[in-house]
């Protein structure tokens, strides 16, 4: 399994990205798909989950309202559009795929499948 995960790069406060991730060797439909990040410094943290067929979608509090996760199973690519970016969503970005199919959670410790990361950097 192949996560690679791109759209990264360096943008002003305010400004929009989308970064996409496309996933090869998994049967893409069957596993929910996650964003996670990791700011310098910093754990990584949770940022956005999708649900196996697109259904449902979870948000970190920090970027509800601003981030959008969405997923085309015909590409086997997930999504994650960031508008209205700040500084404090530096970091860089990685993609992941569940470790169980048709299992839904926002703990990294349920995924197994990592992207390589791309960086997000927002300046003030």
């Amino acid at each position: 399994v192949q996560l690679q995960a791109s759209g990264g790069g360096l943008v002003q406060a305010g400004d929009s990205l989308r970064l996409s991730c496309a996933a090869t060797g998994l049967t893409f439909g069957r596993y929910s798909m996650a964003w996670f990040r990791q700011a310098p410094g910093k754990a990584r943290e949770f940022v956005a989950v999708i649900h196996w067929n697109g259904g449902t979608v979870n948000y970190a509090d920090s970027v509800k309202g601003r981030f959008t996760i969405s997923r085309d199973n015909a590409k086997n690519t997930v999504y994650l559009q960031m508008n209205s970016l700040k500084p404090e969503d530096t970091a860089v970005y990685y993609c992941a795929s569940a470790r169980l199919s048709f299992r839904y959670s926002s703990g990294s410790s349920d995924y197994n499948y990592w992207g390589q990361g791309t960086l997000v950097t927002v300046l003030q």
